[in-house]
């Protein structure tokens, strides 16, 4: 059973930094896209950045240069690094993975989702 699993959300102040880590089970995260989204109370479900098969990322516009995503093979994890946070930062942050060598900043286009984990930044 294809499943992830995010950890690592909390409670943190402005301009601080926060690790999320997703981990999949059932599937190696190098064979596939995987891609990390966030959702704010009453907003739509935003891209945050992916990652493909090469391990080459693309970062949302407006989140470059302070959101990074890496991985671990061997745990079988993939990282959201996040930096200098800001209030707007708070949300449900999702991992999700699509069987594909493509990467897309494009909820719709992946099928298997984690369970998300709040990030709350105060001001």
């Amino acid at each position: 059973q294809l499943q992830l699993v995010e950890s690592g959300g909390g409670l943190v102040q402005s301009g601080g930094s926060l690790r999320l880590s997703c981990v999949a089970s059932g599937f190696t995260v190098d064979a596939y896209a995987i891609g990390w989204f966030r959702q704010a109370p009453g907003k739509e479900r935003e891209a945050v950045l992916c990652i493909n098969k090469s391990g080459v990322s693309t970062t949302s516009d407006p989140l470059r240069g302070r959101f990074t995503v890496y991985r671990d093979k061997a745990k079988n994890t993939v990282y959201l690094q996040m930096r200098s946070l800001k209030p707007e930062d708070t949300a449900v942050y999702y991992c999700a993975a699509r069987p594909s060598i493509l990467c897309r900043l494009d909820a719709a286009s992946y099928d298997k989702w984690g369970q998300g984990t709040q990030v709350t930044v105060s001001s």
